[in-house]
């Protein structure tokens, strides 16, 4: 190989070499000094605005996911520290024992709540912290990668566009496993520059735990290997040739690192699978999700992404950087975390019903995003029309962000905790609630009560009575099992009317306890009819 004295590494590698490189160039001649101010106050905003509401209750559009999460940490806190043995309310009378991603989040709340009492804001705050640590890594890996400029407006879409702003702030495993993610990103792209052992097992621990926490995020496999295989014989590093075998050393390395990072995983998932099938209700989280969908389906999520999780704003710019983005020697990354994901949404088609499964989308929009901000920016000339051009775009994206963020503050379960809190009241502690409630457990989590969705079937939501003899024969069943009160909230109000059976057999076995605008609770008879 040519041996290149005395040049530095902006000179050796390009651009991306220097991590402390200034951002002249593409896209404009910010100062390294100015581009991080621009990255602190981003970051100092962005998480200002995930504190918003911090403590509200679970109760937003997403709140059955996070109920769940919640009573899982509660019971933590409750019934003992049984780290291997997460426990869900809507079991009935049995433990509630589910396989379920590694409960790191939930053992933490319940640790927390052991010092400040059960307060939803315990667990919202996890995944801001999460989110407020991995911003600067965000930042620092589309710097690796691009140059300073893309970071500054990629760390801004990133920090901003509507799906993670609402995420950094629910309480679930989502934003923490992406966090995780792209901090193990930007380790292993440290590692294949200097060789240093320290990023490389940061990356490995980083992305273990990403996977652990949701599995999904094994996708992240994807473009860890496209850096692995960009990265093989760069100059002015320790050799990896896995090619043509002449490292062992290096082989070892990257055999060592899918050990780490893949065989924790493994334990835990196969011991969360033995324990869906040993405990009612057999349920294993994101189990049914693999299955492909008709076209209408991926057409509605691919819309959902390109608006309401993103912006129109971001997802255009998003494809004008994806043909316009420089590839560098690093530059598949983002690519090929693209093919990964579009390939994820297909084949779990099901599962991708919820928004929060597109979440990667997002830092691989902001970083396209950005490259064609750099783009554009390098061919402005005036920075007159430059800088107004920015306020424009940094405008039009923050005015669409508040539209589509804004109502998945609004409340959607409100009706469903007030019961829960009545329930609470009124009912003793070992109740057991039968709950016509959609399958949402935030009824269950505010009563702090065990019990049964309705209709059930096998533990689970079986959705609507086909007609009043199977909601009598269900509830029945469940009534013979130990079930104490029976509870509708205003989305089920219908019911009443729809099937005048069960409303006759409710009045012949039941007595009306509580009935506001919310919600109606009845006491079901000592002995089944």
């Amino acid at each position: 190989m040519t041996h290149i004295p005395h040049l530095p590494p902006t000179q050796r590698y390009g651009a991306a070499g220097n991590p402390l490189r200034s951002s002249k160039g593409r896209g404009g001649s910010l100062p390294a000094r100015g581009v991080t101010k621009a990255a602190i106050a981003l970051w100092l905003l962005a998480v200002a605005v995930r504190l918003i509401l911090i403590d509200q209750p679970y109760v937003d559009h997403w709140s059955w996911r996070q109920s769940d999460v919640a009573a899982i940490a509660r019971n933590f806190f409750e019934n003992g520290f049984h780290f291997g043995y997460p426990q869900i309310d809507w079991a009935g009378g049995s433990a509630g024992y589910v396989g379920t991603e590694f409960p790191i989040l939930p053992f933490l709340a319940a640790i927390c709540y052991n010092l400040a009492g059960i307060h939803e804001w315990i667990g919202r705050s996890q995944s801001m912290i999460f989110f407020a640590i991995s911003l600067p890594f965000f930042f620092l890996l589309v710097r690796e990668i691009f140059d300073g400029t893309t970071a500054i407006w990629a760390t801004f879409f990133y920090a901003f566009a509507p799906l993670n702003i609402f995420a950094g702030r629910s309480f679930m495993p989502d934003v923490p496993s992406l966090s995780l993610g792209i901090i193990g990103l930007y380790f292993f792209l440290r590692w294949l520059r200097d060789g240093k052992p320290a990023p490389f097992y940061l990356a490995a621990i980083a992305i273990s735990l990403s996977i652990l926490i949701k599995a999904t995020s094994i996708v992240i496999a994807v473009p860890i290997s496209c850096l692995a295989v960009a990265g093989i014989g760069g100059p002015g590093r320790p050799k990896i040739n896995l090619m043509h075998g002449r490292d062992h050393r290096s082989r070892l390395q990257l055999v060592l690192f899918v050990a780490i990072a893949v065989l924790p995983s493994a334990a835990w998932y196969w011991h969360a699978h033995q324990i869906a099938e040993r405990y009612y209700p057999h349920h294993f989280f994101g189990a049914g999700g693999v299955r492909l969908e008709s076209f209408s389906w991926y057409w509605e999520i691919a819309l959902q992404t390109a608006t309401s999780s993103l912006t129109p704003v971001l997802a255009i710019m998003a494809l004008i950087g994806l043909f316009v983005a420089p590839r560098g020697k690093y530059g598949c990354l983002f690519d090929w975390w693209l093919v990964a994901m579009v390939l994820f949404v297909v084949a779990v088609g099901y599962g991708n019903r919820h928004p929060w499964y597109q979440l990667p989308f997002v830092p691989i929009a902001a970083a396209f995003a950005g490259a064609a901000c750099a783009f554009f920016g390098s061919k402005i000339s005036s920075r007159v029309a430059a800088v107004t051009l920015s306020i424009l775009l940094t405008g039009s994206f923050a005015i669409l962000a508040f539209f589509y963020v804004r109502p998945l503050y609004e409340s959607s379960a409100a009706q469903l905790r007030d019961a829960g809190v009545e329930l609470n009241k009124i009912t003793a502690r070992d109740a057991l609630i039968v709950a016509a409630d959609m399958g949402n457990p935030t009824i269950f989590y505010y009563s702090n009560r065990k019990g049964w969705h309705f209709l059930e079937q096998r533990g689970i939501y079986g959705g609507n009575p086909k007609d009043s003899q199977q909601a009598i024969a269900d509830l029945e069943r469940l009534h013979r099992q130990g079930a104490t009160h029976f509870v509708f909230t205003t989305n089920t109000f219908w019911w009443l009317n729809s099937y005048p059976e069960l409303t006759q057999h409710l009045s012949e076995s039941a007595t009306l306890l509580e009935a506001t605008p919310e919600f109606k609770i009845y006491a079901l008879s000592p002995t089944a009819k």
